[in-house]
């Protein structure tokens, strides 16, 4: 079956003497792995080096008994040449393809989350704030692929929590001080994060970029954010440690 499609690409990678093997996010069918024969060879066979994050027109062979189609075009749509000029927003893009291929299973179609990197790399060329892009769209990944932390009511007694929270990583959300158990993966979090959170979730890419966040905001988003994604994914996402070296001012590290 041949398919065309609109597509992100997520990375690749060498293949044998002459061929790359990329890993595409596309708009139709999901999340996708094909083999470019021959671009190393010939360069111009494609209309795309296949960088990464750029948004590119493919055409696929989709194999049934295989998770590795054949692209037998590639062209290149947008490139995105400041985040791939500049480290931080490249970590920063590294880290939001990294999480789009751990948290979506193979060819399997997400329009929503699809449109919502095309927002973020968008904005991420000329953003002033990197990191609260960043929280925007990890949450509204959380709630496009099924993983929403619950933040309406206590998960044990399903009241309504006006005071101090707690968010429980094994629970998935919140709990209350009465219903504070002995679990040691839980922190505090603050009811401004939570309608933070909750108006992302609820209101347009648009409008969250005017959203104000306090610097206990974005300490409280980051901790509980990225630890709530490797808690529910079972494992890390090792571009995160580059981005927040980066932020902590530390050592350069290369891509």
């Amino acid at each position: 079956m041949i398919a065309k499609t609109e597509a992100i690409v997520l990375k690749s990678f060498d293949y044998r003497e002459t061929s790359r093997i990329a890993t595409f996010f596309t708009r139709e069918y999901g999340k996708v792995s094909g083999v470019l024969k021959g671009i190393r060879k010939d360069p111009k066979k494609f209309g795309s080096s296949v960088a990464s994050f750029s948004i590119n027109d493919i055409v696929y062979y989709r194999y049934r008994n295989s998770d590795l189609h054949l692209i037998s075009q590639c062209d290149l749509r947008e490139f995105y040449f400041p985040i791939q000029q500049d480290l931080k927003r490249g970590m920063a893009a590294s880290y939001v393809a990294e999480l789009v291929t751990k948290i979506m299973p193979a060819e399997e179609a997400n329009a929503r989350i699809y449109r919502v990197m095309k927002h973020f790399f968008s904005a991420l060329k000329d953003s002033s704030d990197i990191n609260r892009l960043v929280h925007i769209f990890q949450i509204k990944t959380l709630l496009f692929s099924g993983f929403r932390p619950h933040l309406d009511a206590c998960l044990k007694c399903k009241k309504t929590i006006s005071g101090k929270a707690l968010f429980s990583m094994k629970e998935g959300g919140l709990v209350c001080a009465h219903c504070h158990t002995t679990d040691t993966n839980i922190y505090s979090i603050s009811q401004g994060t939570i309608a933070a959170i909750l108006y992302i979730e609820k209101n347009r890419w648009e409008n969250c970029l005017r959203l104000k966040l306090t610097e206990i905001n974005k300490g409280e988003l980051k901790h509980i954010l990225n630890n709530f994604l490797v808690y529910h994914l079972g494992r890390r996402i090792r571009s995160a440690k580059y981005l927040e070296g980066i932020e902590k001012g530390g050592k350069r590290f290369s891509r």
